[in-house]
């Protein structure tokens, strides 16, 4: 609600007081019944037939980009903010980012997750995850638009003429487009992103000296961060390439309900949201002390209370 944000990301305290409540509960109840429900709402997002627009003004961040990224009508504007920043928080860009990072072009979707670099919309419409951009100011003529171009009820049919109707408000707002960071420096963060190794990539990006402040911000982040959710980011990744979008959150909810029994989410939303100190102690504290089995833990499926995974039937 609002001009400040489409949706600022989940309730990770609700999250956090659950885990408090429930320590190393796996799973824990409260935070299934929240993850199960926001990726089957991503889900059927992805899979709806009728168009569905989402106005992606302001703050769109975490759980936000989930509620955005499968949407057929996803509209920005000058005014958008986005970032999956899940690496300060301990957790991992989930909501599905692991399918629609993990399918983005020249290493973008490896360094958006391990950096949760904020971009802007032209950086939305580079990486895949925009289709209109239009001015901020527009969103009430739009609207009033919405109600006047006879939709029929026919999806495919609908689907075109909302681009249409949407297009038309995008040329325009071109000069409105702001510069691309992603573009800018798509080269580089291509051959930063390059390597087959977590380590050389998590040193290539830390080890960034160079001028540009939102680079090294980048860099900063991920330093600072989680290492668990670096190796996290990196072992989704690479699975979800070779996987359904179905069974991506079915792998998610298990990763999510993991990092609720394990120590970095609920220290990171402590240090960040609710002591507000910025100090978390991560486990492992450092990168170098980051293990395989350590990631390994939290890919290991929980006994399900019903005993069938709760998102078997998505397809």
């Amino acid at each position: 609600a609002g001009e400040k944000a489409f949706c600022a990301g989940g309730d990770v305290r609700s999250l956090h007081n659950a885990i408090r409540e429930y320590p190393g509960a796996l799973p824990n109840l409260a935070n299934l019944e929240f993850f199960a429900e926001e990726y089957r709402l991503d889900h059927r997002i992805h899979r709806y037939a009728k168009p569905i627009l989402v106005w992606g003004s302001g703050i769109v961040m975490g759980g936000g980009l989930g509620l955005m990224a499968g949407a057929s009508h996803r509209v920005v504007t000058e005014t958008s903010r986005v970032a999956m920043p899940e690496i300060t928080i301990g957790l991992f860009p989930d909501v599905g980012g692991s399918w629609f990072l993990s399918r983005m072009p020249r290493g973008i979707g490896r360094f958006l997750a391990l950096t949760g670099a904020s971009i802007n919309a032209h950086d939305l419409k580079v990486a895949g995850l925009a289709d209109h951009f239009v001015r901020a100011a527009d969103r009430d003529a739009i609207s009033e638009r919405l109600a006047t171009i006879g939709f029929t009820g026919h999806a495919k049919d609908d689907r075109e003429t909302l681009s249409t109707m949407l297009q038309a408000f995008s040329q325009a707002a071109i000069d409105a487009l702001p510069a691309s960071k992603l573009r800018q420096h798509g080269e580089l963060i291509e051959t930063l992103t390059a390597p087959d190794t977590l380590a050389a990539v998590y040193r290539n990006l830390t080890s960034y000296s160079g001028d540009d402040a939102w680079l090294r911000k980048a860099a900063q982040s991920l330093a600072a961060g989680s290492p668990t959710t670096a190796g996290l980011v990196w072992e989704l990744l690479r699975r979800a390439q070779n996987l359904s979008l179905a069974d991506v959150f079915r792998l998610e909810l298990i990763v999510a309900l993991q990092c609720c029994a394990h120590p970095d989410f609920a220290e990171g939303v402590r240090a960040l949201l609710i002591d507000k100190d910025n100090r978390p102690r991560w486990t492992p504290a450092t990168f170098a002390e980051l293990s395989d089995d350590w990631i390994a833990e939290h890919f290991v499926e929980p006994r399900w209370p019903q005993g069938a995974h709760p998102l078997a039937d998505l397809r």
